[in-house]
């Protein structure tokens, strides 16, 4: 990694671009999957699991013996999982609202109520990294939205069992229905339904490229994903009043998602992008997942700004999915913000802590997306349906502008579905 030294704003398109990656026969590969499970079901997910996952399951859905396998995981960790679980769902039960009716004008009455989606599916990655983390970030909205059903869906290990924390945090969650399954084959499965698996309304959870192209695939068939989601990247903005040690571990901890995950960091000192650099190489040699945070630092950048302000207007028009403000300022910049999907403010608030356990969800637009989507809350488990009640007299005072525009618009039916109620109203001849 070398340290870029102050960019002009011409060069912010190339300089922030995510990894490119050819796509192409990813694309197709999901196309050809998503087709076949389409076609054949369960038998198309079995062939799937014996091919990717290697393991040849028995059944699709958790039995009463493999649930045995949550209690398995050290009391410690569920302690943990607990008590995340109750900050999640503190943070979340927070955003609910209640919208009261409004009368518009007299006699004209609306209002708005939110409908929980009934079936909602979510997919956790089971891969590299067991992430039982999401689950508790995607399922306890649903449950508090009042979803009917969470179905939740993850690839098996190699023996056909989904991981002892993964089962426990489903649960702790409120998890309805769990199915062994993963990959672009499961997100198709959801969408489509299968003999085992439901068919849902809308579908949650991050994933690699081909359940990422699966969820955009499926959503240009009536079937809603969550948002457009690709690799991980956190940005950080860092001044002199920066710990070196600190802001290492926070592009590490990002780094180590996956090889093409992406980190940035930003300063208006050199010296302690060179003293954040040093910090990093070093905490590197240490860790377990040493490979893929050193690809995923690859495609990282580090950043010398003419000033911190140079430095977040470079972060809004990067739009990361996680942003951490690591500055003497930091509450002041974080106002400025426009474009992430979830901030970090201050030295000792880490973007481990959303991850996991502060109580906001950690599953957030990536790519750019954050410049116009929001990351998952308890909205993204709402339809919001409304409603209106007009009284006689208020169609009367409302009559005229309806007819006088419908008129303007040359929908003739569209004013003579009132002219007919005010005539009537009226006491008027046709």
């Amino acid at each position: 990694m070398k340290i870029i030294e102050y960019p002009d704003i011409s060069d912010y398109p190339k300089l922030l671009s995510r990894p490119e990656l050819d796509n192409q026969k990813v694309k197709d590969s999901v196309a050809e999957i998503c087709d076949y499970v389409k076609s054949n079901g369960d038998k198309a997910l079995f062939e799937y699991s014996e091919k990717f996952d290697v393991t040849k399951l028995q059944s699709l859905a958790i039995t009463a013996d493999e649930w045995l396998l949550a209690d398995t995981i050290a009391d410690n960790l569920k302690e943990a999982i607990k008590a995340a679980a109750v900050n999640i769902r503190r943070f979340h039960q927070n955003q609910k609202s209640d919208e009261k009716p409004l009368e518009t004008m007299p006699g004209v009455k609306c209002w708005r109520k939110s409908v929980a989606i009934e079936k909602v599916g979510i997919y956790i990655p089971g891969g590299s990294a067991p992430l039982f983390s999401t689950v508790l970030m995607l399922a306890i909205p649903a449950q508090l939205a009042g979803c009917k059903k969470i179905i939740m869906v993850s690839p098996p290990d190699k023996n056909g069992h989904l991981h002892p924390a993964i089962l426990f945090a489903a649960k702790e969650a409120g998890v309805t229905d769990v199915f062994k399954s993963g990959g672009a084959q499961a997100i198709a499965a959801l969408a489509y339904g299968t003999e085992s698996i439901p068919k849902v309304d809308k579908i949650f959870g991050p994933g690699n490229r081909y359940v990422t192209y699966a969820k955009q695939r499926i959503s240009t068939e009536g079937i809603a994903i969550d948002m457009p989601a690709g690799p991980s990247e956190v940005a950080v903005i860092a001044d002199i009043s920066a710990d070196p040690e600190f802001v290492a571990a926070d592009l590490l901890a990002q780094a180590e998602h996956g090889p093409d995950s992406q980190v940035i960091l930003f300063s208006d000192d050199k010296a302690v992008l060179e003293k954040c650099l040093i910090a990093t190489e070093k905490q590197l040699e240490k860790l377990p997942r040493k490979e893929i945070a050193e690809k995923a630092l690859q495609n990282s950048r580090f950043i010398l700004c003419k000033s911190l302000d140079n430095a977040l207007d470079m972060s809004n028009f990067y739009a990361p999915e996680h942003l951490i403000i690591n500055t003497k300022n930091a509450d002041v910049l974080a106002e400025k913000v426009i474009n992430a999907g979830s901030v970090f403010i201050g030295a000792y608030t880490p973007e481990a802590a959303g991850d996991y356990a502060s109580g906001t969800n950690h599953t957030l637009p990536t790519n750019g997306f954050a410049r116009a989507y929001s990351g998952v809350s308890l909205d993204s488990y709402y339809k919001k349906i409304t409603f209106q009640k007009i009284s006689e007299q208020g169609l009367k005072n409302l009559a005229g502008t309806i007819e006088t525009m419908a008129e303007a618009e040359q929908l003739i039916a569209h004013r003579n579905s009132v002219s007919i109620r005010r005539i009537k109203l009226n006491g008027e001849s046709e």
